[in-house]
């Protein structure tokens, strides 16, 4: 059973449509008409046409059909002893000729019998040279279709000037199927059918049974992988002159899919969106990736290509993440349309508000992408450098150098810009990199991944960088503890739950981003207002942003508090309260205080002093990143030295948290963990240590005859 193809969704906008219907549609394997087959097709037309579709017929068959009535006739008006002769085969424009006349005689029968109106239009190529021959079609076409008429169009190969209508392929157009798509372009149809005797595009000869049906057509992988079998039987150029039509029309913007006219209510399964067919379209090597690869290979292709990145001289990496900064800015029309239509897809699919927040690429945003590139770029190359230096004994020097962690997996969702961070963070840092994004995403995603890694000189290998598209594969690439060396989810708490608790690889992240403010009865409010409202609405969707406001409680009855709550909900804040505000400061009382709204929304509570604001931040935070608001210093140090989060800070916004403004150039995220990195992830938190022992032939020998210096020698140089 055929089910939809999301990729095919277009497909509901539909308006105009060109069908065009092959001569093997149109007539049987021994060269008569195929009546119940053609009245089949009208019979769909006729319901597509009630349906407010502006159809328009390309039909081939007339050459066949003339040639089969001419093959009747002569055997009508000849002798037993004429039959007996070599039979000369008839000219095709004579066929022609008699065979357009038949074939738009039974259509218009057909077409009657369903109160249907038809049209007969010829053209040949040379009309298409005339302007005015143009504009006067253009304007003919939608007379009929304003009348709910039919235009059946048909090569006039009777008067053609080309020299035989199976031989000659110069011209503007060289067959029906050319034609087609010619049509296509100049009446601006909205799609284009192009009915076959077979089901679509196979990889090889229908008849062999080891090919395949290509649901989707994409230039790059099938147009030298495909094996085209014998001509039609009857047609010009069979299923090689349908392909090449249908490329021509889809990367001029017209979508193409090539289907069976043989199976009944194809057409109607196409505009429904089903997978039937071949489907032809200029963004589709956008939608399937270029080779389907298992998460293993992905992953050691990642690590070997990360060994020739570290290979590379430090000026040579830094050329490489310029030259991704230049390629996103270059391209950046084109990841505007593919964001744009996730954002549309998004919002036509109801999802949350906060979540197409952060899908949106908002404007500037590639250009402050590409500059945080740079600025990666030209920070101080972090793999080798020399973090201590120690000599052993007399000509026996240690190193203890960084070096990068091997391969992640990062699997994160909605944001397409956390993407291109994570890509240049593993670049600087000589990772190998495996990225899964949100499937809402899955259009600039599959752009931002394309556009980084053709930027990767062969030397190293755009395989550094892998983009996982299935979310059933994730569980796999878990269980690849011996390729994989570090996960890092971002996104809610069940995604980071659930991976914590799917695999051995060690994993860095944080669940929830549960950021307070306090602000101390020695707050200066006006300073107070400032921060707590960019905290709150310069990003709700943030996981820095903040979600609950604690109060001293001397501060309760007064009027910067006051000034405070009502510059919130001027903003457009929805307040909740805990137990005491939800009294002093009638508000609806909170579900939980654990709890991210990622929204236009927070928790406020009234508390005792800096200790319970503390304590408060303990129980119910995330211990992600949290604030005070205070003038009494020794108040500050308290809380700075006390709270337990990963980001602490004194009289400045939770925004800050962030690795571009710590100036670690971008983040792959921000860890409430405390082994390894903790905070934003920069380059530093992607990076381990190893040893070098740098010696001159010293053995242990049971320690005989070595004297350890253990002396720090790390001002010094290695000769």
């Amino acid at each position: 059973m055929n089910g939809t193809d999301r990729s095919r969704g277009f497909f509901k906008d539909v308006k105009r449509l060109i069908i065009k219907v092959g001569t093997a549609v149109v007539t049987r394997a021994d060269g008569r008409l195929a009546l119940g087959r053609l009245g089949a097709l009208c019979e769909q037309i006729k319901d597509l046409n009630s349906l407010g579709y502006e159809v328009i017929v390309v039909t081939s068959g007339a050459v066949g059909l003339g040639r089969q009535r001419l093959k009747y006739r002569r055997l009508v008006n000849s002798s037993f002893a004429d039959l007996q002769k070599p039979q000369v085969d008839f000219d095709g424009k004579a066929c022609a000729a008699v065979g357009q006349n038949n074939l738009m005689a039974l259509y218009d029968t057909l077409f009657s019998q369903l109160d249907v109106t038809s049209a007969q239009l010829l053209v040949t190529d040379s009309d298409f040279r005339d302007e005015g021959f143009r504009k006067q079609l253009d304007e003919t076409v939608k007379s009929l279709l304003a009348l709910r008429v039919i235009p059946i169009f048909n090569e006039n190969d009777a008067v053609s000037t080309r020299r035989a209508p199976y031989e000659d392929s110069s011209g503007i157009f060289w067959d029906n199927d050319s034609l087609a798509a010619l049509l296509a372009l100049e009446l601006k149809a909205d799609l284009l059918v192009l009915l076959s005797d077979v089901e679509g595009l196979y990889s090889g000869p229908p008849s062999d049974p080891q090919s395949k049906l290509i649901h989707t057509y994409i230039k790059e992988i099938h147009q030298s992988e495909i094996t085209f079998g014998d001509k039609s039987r009857v047609g010009r150029g069979g299923m090689t002159a349908k392909v090449k039509a249908a490329v021509n029309a889809a990367y001029a913007g017209i979508p193409v899919v090539i289907t069976s006219g043989y199976a009944p209510e194809n057409i109607m399964k196409v505009l429904q969106g089903e997978r039937v067919g071949t489907l032809f379209h200029q963004d589709a090597h956008l939608w399937v990736p270029v080779k389907e690869v298992c998460g293993r290979e992905m992953a050691v292709a990642a690590r070997e290509s990360s060994r020739r990145l570290q290979a590379l001289s430090s000026q040579d990496r830094k050329k490489i993440l310029m030259g991704v900064a230049d390629a996103l800015e270059a391209n950046e029309n084109l990841i505007k349309i593919e964001n744009e239509a996730d954002v549309a897809a998004a919002q036509l699919a109801g999802l949350d508000k906060s979540l197409i927040s952060r899908l949106a690429l908002k404007p500037g945003k590639i250009e402050s992408l590409a500059n945080s590139i740079r600025v990666l770029a030209n920070m101080e190359d972090p793999i080798g450098h020399v973090l201590k230096r120690t000599e052993l004994a007399d000509g026996l020097v240690l190193e203890k150098t960084s070096s990068p962690l091997g391969v992640l997996l990062i699997v994160f969702e909605s944001r397409p810009d956390a993407l291109v961070q994570i890509a240049s963070l593993a670049i600087r840092s000589g990772n190998g990199l495996l990225l899964k994004g949100g499937k809402e995403a899955k259009r600039s995603n599959a752009i931002l991944h394309k556009v980084i890694t053709t930027a990767i000189p062969d030397t190293v290998g755009g395989r550094l960088i892998g983009l996982v598209t299935s979310r059933d594969e994730i569980p796999d690439l878990l269980k690849l503890d011996d390729v994989i060396d570090l996960v890092i989810p971002r996104g809610s708490n069940k995604l980071v739950s659930q991976i914590k608790s799917s695999t051995k690889i060690p994993v860095l992240g944080h669940a929830d981003g549960i950021c307070h403010v306090y602000v101390d009865k020695s707050a200066n409010m006006e300073m107070a207002k400032r921060v707590v409202l960019d905290a709150k609405i310069d990003y709700p969707a943030a996981c820095n942003a903040m979600e609950t406001l604690l109060v001293h409680q001397d501060l309760g009855q007064t009027a910067g508090l006051n000034e405070l709550i009502v510059a919130l909900r001027t903003e457009g804040v929805t307040l909740f309260g805990g137990p005491r505000a939800c009294k002093v400061l009638n508000l609806p009382e909170a579900h939980s205080f654990h709890h991210e709204y990622n929204s236009m929304a927070c928790t406020v509570e009234i508390v005792d002093d800096v200790n319970a604001a503390i304590n408060h931040i303990h129980q119910h935070g995330s211990a992600h990143t949290d604030c005070i608001i205070a003038e009494d210093q020794d108040v500050a140090e308290v809380f700075l030295c006390q709270v337990d989060s990963a980001a602490v800070f004194h009289n400045a916004s939770t925004r800050f948290c962030d690795g571009a403004r710590f100036g670690l150039g971008a983040e792959v995220g921000i860890s409430t963990s405390r082994i390894h990195a903790r905070g934003p992830v920069g380059v530093e938190g992607l990076l381990t240590t190893r040893w070098i022992l740098r010696g001159c032939g010293q053995v242990v020998n049971g320690d005989k005859g070595v004297i350890y210096t253990h002396k720090d020698v790390s001002s010094q140089s290695v000769d």
